[in-house]
């Protein structure tokens, strides 16, 4: 990026709450000698975060979250996690790519590059209260979604282990007790065809409501491989069904049961070889197109109860969850057989919170007990020269996590409140491992050797300290100290046999993060934070092109590192049917200890110190302009947004870069009555963007570099009644 455009930037972040708010007065003063009932207002967005048994205004929470609501996220045309990917500032939500539904995600330079399912993540994703234990079936079709959570920085008070980096928080509509329907259908470029229903209403009013939502996508294939002149690569399915019941038999009690049943089934990897072509390009030429069979269930039940101590309530979440995959793929990504590679992974897990929130006069407090076992499974072949050499391995992980936790917000006067809490966790891993050799597993069988046998168990204590000062209902200003921590474990892709597959230890980070929120006569919005994180035996896959095995992940406590940044958000409502929104973002990293070889070369030295944090892109930024307005009984509403992440890092060694984008998106949406009709565009700049950007060993600048879609244009036909 060029520094007149760093500077640029710059500028724009640290003058945009000066002219907001210069502008906002003027405006203001408008808007009063106007009619009331033109007056625009700012939405409010509840976020569930706080786990208050009740939800919480977004402006009202002492931390950096940006929160989407049903309404927000249609605008958008949310289809998958992935397409928020670029509207936060200091946020990646990338699919990696190599195993279809893969989340990689990162926030403020805290993030993951792997596949391997044993890896625990920095940033948790929560789907209506229950942590997804492993990364893979994340970002798969979304719908039937209520509400959007995306904390920015260590949420481990109340969410546990492995969000370092942050937390997704995701909640389905719930069954209400009057009738309504959402029904939708598009189709979109490749072609891809989408259609969604949800409908819900009473069985027994006021006693008993249900719901269900149905969601699927055929998709023919958007790329076009040069291997064989197949159009149709990457077509796949996906179907989804939630059915929900809610029983509220007596004020104060609330119980919703949920379940999903999801199916995916496609092409492989479609992946491109930065050795064959530019990095810009969207060809693909592979002889195997491979195949990706993903199916999943998950069964919840949320139960609320009112308390007359402390005017508190009772919440208790208990999930089951079973995720099963298939893949397999051409990871050379070129029209030779050098290295093709399946896996499989069969994962089970259950949890359950307790918690109890009240009030006692001054004192909010927020308590609780949690458990979550899982067992994952988890085998993968390789097949190199043409099929002559075969390498296989895998594992198998039994976990059981234990946490309690307890948090108080004392609002010892009108304004000040002191945030304080403290979560103790304990975590066991008992593993066996068969390290990826030509004896580790017969695949065809499922059956391995395991030659590695161990068991492990960290704990940990995440403390929180914070203050709030709220002088009017408009503004808070905040600040807190916590710690948190990435959980410990091994690595089921374990190529050099002479290094054990674990356990590394947890990694540990302390963050101090300060922040304003203000709302400006109810037509502008701003909201900063300044963060400042030190992480202690950062988890590093180091990923090593060796000939004859293709790639070797060593996984490894590497190094200390020091990460800061700013960000903002800005929204202004000046009249007319519009709002203008803006956001961004700047994070700095480096690595203040090295205690591991980054990039190979034989010795730790400077270059290792110079090295970049991968994941860690530099600047985001972008804005949206939309506008909204009635003629007679038709409503027309518009929407266009740009948004620009910096280049950055894939790996530890700095050898595959990821590109710097700017995604440009439009929307127009005719209304009548309960129909609407729109017409889309995504990545209108036809960005050539990729999940990984891993290098290989088989020829020179030879990458393996999984696609993301260009530009897509579709139209949307949904009626709500």
């Amino acid at each position: 990026m060029k520094m007149s455009s760093i500077i640029k930037c710059g500028l724009l972040a640290t003058s945009a709450g000066f002219a907001l708010c210069q502008a906002s007065a003027a405006l203001a003063q408008e808007a009063s000698d106007a009619p009331a009932a033109s007056a625009p207002t700012l939405d409010e967005i509840v976020v569930t975060a706080t786990k208050r048994g009740q939800a919480s205004n977004v402006q009202d929470v002492p931390f950096a979250v940006t929160a989407f609501g049903a309404q927000q996220l249609e605008d958008q045309h949310f289809t998958t996690v992935q397409s928020l990917s670029y509207n936060m500032p200091n946020v990646q939500l990338n699919a990696v790519g190599t195993t279809p539904g893969y989340a990689n995600f990162s926030i403020r330079g805290l993030g993951i590059n792997s596949s391997i399912p044993s890896i625990d993540p920095t940033v948790g994703v929560f789907m209506d209260g229950v942590y997804l234990g492993v990364s893979a079936g994340v970002v798969f079709g979304n719908f039937d979604i209520e509400g959007l959570e995306v904390l920015r920085g260590p949420q481990g008070l109340l969410f546990g282990r492995n969000v370092t980096g942050g937390a997704m928080v995701i909640r389905t509509t719930t069954p209400k007790d009057t009738f309504s329907a959402d029904l939708r259908a598009s189709v979109s470029s490749g072609p891809e065809y989408k259609i969604s229903g949800v409908v819900t209403g009473p069985i027994v009013q006021d006693k008993i409501s249900a719901k269900l939502a149905v969601y699927y996508d055929k998709d023919t294939g958007y790329y076009t491989n040069d291997y064989n002149n197949n159009h149709d690569l990457g077509k796949n399915r996906t179907l989804i069904v939630r059915p929900a019941l809610r029983f509220t038999p007596i004020d104060g009690f609330e119980s919703v049961f949920r379940y999903e049943y999801g199916k995916y089934d496609g092409d492989g990897a479609v992946a491109s070889n930065h050795g064959l072509y530019p990095r810009n390009s969207f060809h693909v030429n592979i002889d195997e197109e491979g195949f990706a069979h993903n199916y999943w269930h998950m069964a919840s039940n949320e139960t609320n109860i009112d308390t007359a101590f402390g005017d508190g309530k009772i919440t208790n979440i208990m999930a089951y969850r079973e995720y099963n995959a298939r893949v397999f793929n051409d990871i050379d990504a070129s029209p030779s057989y050098a290295f093709h590679s399946g896996n499989t992974t069969h994962q089970k897990q259950l949890s359950e919170e307790l918690r109890w929130a009240g009030t006692f006069g001054k004192v909010d407090v927020t308590t609780g007990l949690y458990y979550f076992t899982q067992r994952i499974d988890y085998k993968e072949v390789r097949k190199l020269s043409n099929g002559a050499r075969t390498l296989s391995g895998g594992g198998i992980q039994n976990q059981d996590t234990y946490g309690i936790f307890g948090s108080a917000d004392w609002h010892f006067t009108d304004t000040l409140t002191l945030n304080l809490g403290a979560r103790y966790t304990t975590e066991t891993k008992d593993v066996k491992v068969a390290n990826l050799t030509a004896t580790g597993c017969d695949y065809e069988a499922q059956t391995c050797n395991y030659t590695f046998n161990d068991k492990h168990t960290w704990k940990g204590l995440t403390p929180r300290v914070g203050l709030q000062w709220q002088p009017d209902r408009e503004t808070q200003v905040y600040g807190f100290w916590t710690r948190g921590f990435r959980s410990g474990g091994y690595n089921f892709r374990n190529v050099y046999t002479q290094v054990d597959p674990g356990p590394f230890n947890d990694e540990v980070q302390n963050s101090w993060e300060v922040g304003v929120k203000k709302d400006l006569f109810g037509i502008a919005r701003i909201n900063l934070a300044a963060f400042w994180n030190t992480i202690d035996d950062v988890q590093r896959e180091i990923q090593i092109p060796v000939v004859g095995v293709g790639t070797a992940q060593v996984i490894t406590n590497s190094a200390n590192a020091r990460i800061r940044g700013l960000e903002g958000e800005f929204t202004l409502k000046p009249g007319a049917g519009f709002t203008l929104s803006a956001q961004a973002g700047y994070t700095e990293g480096k690595y203040t200890d090295v205690f591991y070889d980054l990039n190979n070369d034989g010795v730790i030295d400077a270059k290792d110190y110079g090295l970049k944090l991968p994941r860690l892109a530099p600047w985001s930024y972008g804005g949206t302009v939309a506008w909204s307005g009635d003629f007679g009984d038709l409503g027309v509403d518009a929407r266009v947004s740009a948004n620009y992440r910096d280049a950055d890092w894939y790996n530890d060694a700095n050898t595959g870069l990821m590109r710097a984008a700017t995604m440009v998106d439009a929307n127009l949406t005719f209304k009548y009555s309960n129909y609407s009709l729109s017409f889309y565009g995504t990545n209108l700049l036809n960005e050539a963007t990729f999940g990984a950007e891993a290098p290989l060993a088989f020829f020179s600048g030879s990458t393996f570099s999984p696609l993301n879609k260009g530009r897509v244009y579709g139209v949307e036909v949904a009626a709500k009644f």
